[in-house]
């Protein structure tokens, strides 16, 4: 069986509040697809680690700290996700790719995390490293349908990307400095991996349909990495 990774971006989990309605329709979904692929889902942040990282910060904190709440704040989004998934399925949140695999050996799906504390990394950089060792497809969910020449919220000239090579989107990300909290399309670890290891990726918004599109292999809204 295929696996998929799938990085469900924190600020579609919790945009100011959590999104319950979204997560039931998304666990439904995935749900469908488990007798085609075994998933691998990696949650963010979202606004609750942002939150937390901003204080941090206002109180002369370091990067580390910093970023080791932000990973408790995906754990959490992850641990939510799975209790909704199931009551009884109550593996322990992988902090490994080992983890991760043994997990799979047992499930069609896994929920995790970042794995654990590593410089200028998030959880798309930990999505793509599993990407990278399950040889796998990897589709990045976030709250813009897809890459962007520039931020769509704030800039009503950008235009949409709708193929990239992953040379172009590596060099795009490393022009961004990291910073803990970071709320880009995709960061700067993840691209690099993109890149090295040829990762088949694919950039989505949070329409479900859409989603739904992707994995059955029909025409779909978002950007190509190739």
């Amino acid at each position: 069986m295929e696996e998929v990774v799938i990085s469900l971006g924190g600020s579609i989990v919790n945009p100011g509040e959590i999104d319950v309605d979204f997560l039931l329709k998304f666990i439904s979904l995935i749900k469908s697809f488990s007798k085609k692929y075994k998933f691998i889902i990696v949650l963010g942040g979202g606004f609750t680690a942002r939150q937390y990282i901003k204080a941090l910060k206002g109180a002369k904190l370091s990067d580390k700290i910093a970023s080791l709440f932000g990973i408790n704040i995906t754990r959490l989004n992850a641990r939510l996700l799975m209790t909704m998934y199931s009551k009884s399925f109550e593996h322990k949140l992988p902090k490994s790719i080992k983890d991760v695999e043994n997990v799979l050996k047992k499930n069609n799906i896994a929920f995790c995390g970042a794995l654990r504390y590593e410089p200028e990394n998030t959880s798309d950089g930990t999505a793509a490293k599993l990407a990278s060792y399950f040889k796998c497809n990897f589709i990045n969910m976030t709250n813009v349908k897809g890459l962007f020449t520039k931020d769509p919220r704030k800039n009503k000239d950008a235009k949409f990307i709708s193929k990239i090579t992953s040379k172009e989107l590596n060099e795009r990300a490393s022009k961004l400095k990291y910073k803990p909290g970071q709320h880009f399309v995709i960061d700067q670890s993840a691209a690099a991996l993109i890149e090295k290891n040829k990762i088949q990726t694919f950039i989505v918004g949070s329409d479900l349909n859409n989603l739904e599109r992707l994995l059955s292999g029909r025409s779909f809204v978002g950007t190509v990495v190739y």
